[in-house]
């Protein structure tokens, strides 16, 4: 049943694949290169291809996957077709824009049990980044241009993976973490009804509000301190904290108005849609996916080489391109970002055919069994959050003198010491974890 569940999300994960690929040779148009496939239109959907068509599918499938209810799978479904009839030329545009609003309507619909579920402030955050995405996908329905569609569009993509940080490092964060991101999600929304009427005024306070966020974030997430750490974790911890430094970069853009030149309006949305979302995309890629499509992905080493080329792509196009005026420089980035991107996508693709590493029998047998640790008090009790939006009470099992008769209904009693099972597959642990 798992199989066939992990197929069906896989066969669901293709119209966000399409996306994403018609995103990035649209990119290559866009920067005045010979792209595989070339349409009058595919340059003036590009932005929508790679936020809604594709990273607004792979987040609202993972909520979906979260409600465990078969009417969630309407937002992913209907985002997915949105973007595919973007790319498809035979069809008219307005209907594609159509079926993304839809998609995005019902973005905001898929929230509302899971906040039912539990009422919490990250989630209520990700609800109105939702919101913000829809209200960019109506402000598209009736004009051409992207330009007042992109703060809703960053609006979308800063409070959404913002929220979902904060919802995966809680306990390192501290029990007000969600409160603080609430207030900074009220100030991004209020940023950007100001900048529809106040242009530079809206982009300066949405620069204000983008920097003070990132440094909440960079302070108190546990990515500063497991980018110590070996293996999986350090990799996670460096996109992560990468993701965190595009981000301060376009806010600091932002604080000289509205981005109307192009070199400015090139580096705020790239340095957001590129270095900040997708750095955050990769470092969860490994913890995530396979959660929600049911399919392995193992971490590698290799899974560096795909986000050291995204940084180095970044630097080149923003910091040469845009900052010194270099065209050259500007077109050489884009390419390289690509590169990186459809690197990252080979490598992960190949990690899952290939599987989990093997281990020789010698270092298995050189791994000493842990001891149990020394009895202790009973652990208080500690909020740990769930993926699937809720909040469940945790605290330590009442310790028996007598273990269960095998068979039994009770559980087994574990040490202190030994890995917890937990309910989500997919809840991240970055503390201290090594692989």
């Amino acid at each position: 049943m798992s199989r066939r569940r992990g197929g069906w999300r896989m066969l669901s994960m293709l119209p966000a694949a399409i996306a994403l690929l018609a995103g990035l040779d649209a990119g290559l148009l866009l920067l005045g290169l010979p792209a595989p496939l070339s349409t009058d239109r595919l340059p003036d959907v590009h932005g929508m291809l790679l936020v809604l068509g594709f990273v607004g599918t792979l987040v609202s499938l993972e909520r979906a996957t979260a409600l465990a209810r078969p009417a969630g799978f309407i937002t992913p479904a209907l985002l997915g077709l949105g973007g595919v009839l973007l790319v498809a030329d035979p069809v008219p545009l307005i209907i594609g824009k159509a079926v993304l609003a839809a998609g995005a309507a019902a973005f905001v619909v898929l929230y509302i049990p899971l906040w039912r579920r539990q009422y919490d402030a990250a989630l209520l955050v990700q609800l109105l980044g939702a919101g913000l995405a829809c209200a960019g996908a109506l402000i598209w329905l009736g004009q051409d241009t992207m330009a007042r569609v992109i703060p809703w569009l960053i609006g979308f993509l800063v409070l959404t993976i913002a929220a979902e940080r904060v919802e995966l490092a809680r306990i390192t964060m501290g029990p007000r973490a969600g409160i603080r991101l609430l207030v900074h999600a009220w100030a991004v929304t209020g940023a950007l009804v100001v900048g529809l009427v106040l242009p530079d005024a809206g982009a300066i306070l949405l620069g204000m509000t983008m920097l003070s966020l990132t440094g909440w974030l960079i302070v108190h997430d546990v990515a500063r301190r497991t980018i110590r750490a070996q293996g999986v974790t350090r990799y996670m911890a460096a996109c992560i904290l990468a993701g965190y430094v595009w981000l301060a970069v376009a806010g600091l853009v932002l604080l000289l108005g509205e981005p109307s030149e192009q070199p400015a309006y090139d580096a705020v949305i790239h340095a957001v849609f590129l270095g900040y979302t997708f750095s955050m995309i990769m470092a969860h890629a490994t913890t995530i996916l396979p959660a929600v499509l049911r399919i392995p992905l193992p971490y590698r080493p290799a899974f560096w080489a795909p986000i050291g080329l995204l940084q180095v792509a970044l630097i080149v196009r923003v910091w040469i391109g845009d900052g010194l005026g270099m065209p050259v420089a500007w077109q050489l980035g884009g390419v390289l970002g690509v590169a990186a991107l459809l690197l990252f996508l080979l490598t992960a693709i190949t990690s899952a055919m290939l599987g989990e590493p093997k281990r020789s029998g010698r270092s298995k047998a050189a791994e000493p069994e842990p001891a149990p640790a020394p009895a202790r008090a009973p652990a208080p009790v500690r909020e740990e959050n769930s993926r699937s939006g809720g909040g469940i009470q945790l605290k330590a099992p009442p310790r028996a003198e007598k273990s269960s008769a095998a068979g039994g209904p009770n559980r087994p009693q574990q040490h202190e010491g030994q890995p917890q099972q937990h309910a989500e597959p997919h809840q991240e642990h970055e503390e201290g974890t090594t692989k």
